[in-house]
């Protein structure tokens, strides 16, 4: 018996059962049932316009649901239809009225459905019977097909409840990743909010020693001029300065104790201004480099200075370095450990 002649035995109207076949491509009697139910009480299309795309994803569930519901389909066809295999088995012998099981006793119209009840219990002993099973009343069809839409309602329910438990349980695992990597991104932005406050406070740090460093050295500049202005004076008028007023070479004098103390710093901050004026450039240097990478420094930085022409100047202490201080190391021309330098 055709899936056709199956669903018109259940009491379906003849024009919904070739709609629901064109619509699933004829996939087989499940799909085509399930068909006709999701689309009850809607008018039947022209068949000719019916397109069988559903045939992929077949109306009332997908494609798991016909695989899930394949052992309903053959319950299905054993109690609307005998199957070849249950015409040729009354044909060969007239008096073989059903097939009984040995293992339990139940009877069967037909060996479809004596082998539907083998795959589902495992029994393997049947017998040829006389007993006649009489044909299901159009109630009882009518009860057996609530059954199975009722069973098969359920186990579509069961398999939503899983699929909503596990989708909850990805969202759950999504979320929590997601919590992990915001906490990684804060921790990683404190560190690095902290790093640069710890920079900063470093680097007022020695802004603030060498504001110091050249207000003192600007202190020693003041009070040599002022003893050397007394001097000069003293000599013009025939007066004797007092030896210990006047201490030979104080500018020297004054910036030994920079140079000295500039030995503990193992690097050097430089602010370097261009005479012609403009944004000054800052860069640390190891103490140990030379003259000639500031040059070369400050010569990456703008095209407006030759490291073979640039001269380098210090305003406190007044002090101009030529090209033959190049080869110096910052910590022997007293620049440690910050210093301040006019480039022309």
């Amino acid at each position: 018996m055709s899936d056709k002649d199956v669903l018109l035995s259940m009491g379906f109207d003849t024009a919904r059962v070739e709609w629901a076949l064109k619509a699933t491509g004829g996939r087989g009697l499940q799909p085509a049932m399930d068909f006709i139910l999701e689309n009850e009480g809607k008018p039947v299309p022209d068949l000719s316009a019916v397109s069988s795309s559903r045939q992929a994803t077949p109306s009332g569930g997908g494609g798991d649901a016909v695989d899930e519901d394949e052992d309903d389909a053959e319950a299905l066809r054993a109690v609307y239809g005998t199957g070849a295999a249950g015409q040729a088995a009354a044909a060969a012998d007239v008096e073989a009225k059903s097939i009984k099981c040995s293992e339990c006793g139940k009877i069967f119209r037909n060996t479809a459905l004596a082998n539907y009840h083998a795959e589902k219990s495992g029994h393997d002993q049947f017998e040829e019977s006389t007993e006649e099973v009489k044909p299901l009343t159009e109630e009882e069809k009518k009860q057996r097909l609530a059954d199975l839409k009722e069973r098969m309602a359920a186990k579509r329910a069961a398999k939503a409840k899983v699929e909503a438990k596990e989708q909850q349980a990805n969202e759950a695992i999504r979320r929590r990743a997601g919590r992990d990597l915001n906490v990684l991104r804060e921790e990683l932005q404190a560190k690095e909010v902290l790093k640069e406050a710890e920079a900063k406070r470093k680097e007022k740090l020695d802004d603030a020693k060498a504001r110091a460093a050249i207000k003192a050295q600007i202190e020693a500049d003041k009070k040599a001029r002022a003893e050397k202005a007394a001097r000069e004076k003293a000599l013009r008028e025939g007066r004797t300065y007092p030896e210990a007023a006047a201490p030979v070479a104080p500018a020297p004098a004054a910036s030994a104790p920079t140079g000295t103390a500039g030995k503990d710093y193992p690097q050097t901050r430089l602010q370097i201004r261009l005479a012609s004026g403009g944004q000054p450039y800052t860069t640390t240097l190891s103490s140990d480099a030379t003259l000639r990478e500031v040059a070369e420094y400050l010569a990456g930085q703008t095209l407006s200075v030759d490291v073979e022409t640039v001269t380098f100047a210090q305003h406190f202490p007044r002090k101009t370095f030529s090209q033959s201080d190049f080869e110096r190391s910052l910590r022997d021309l007293g620049l440690t450990p910050s210093a301040v330098l006019i480039a022309s």
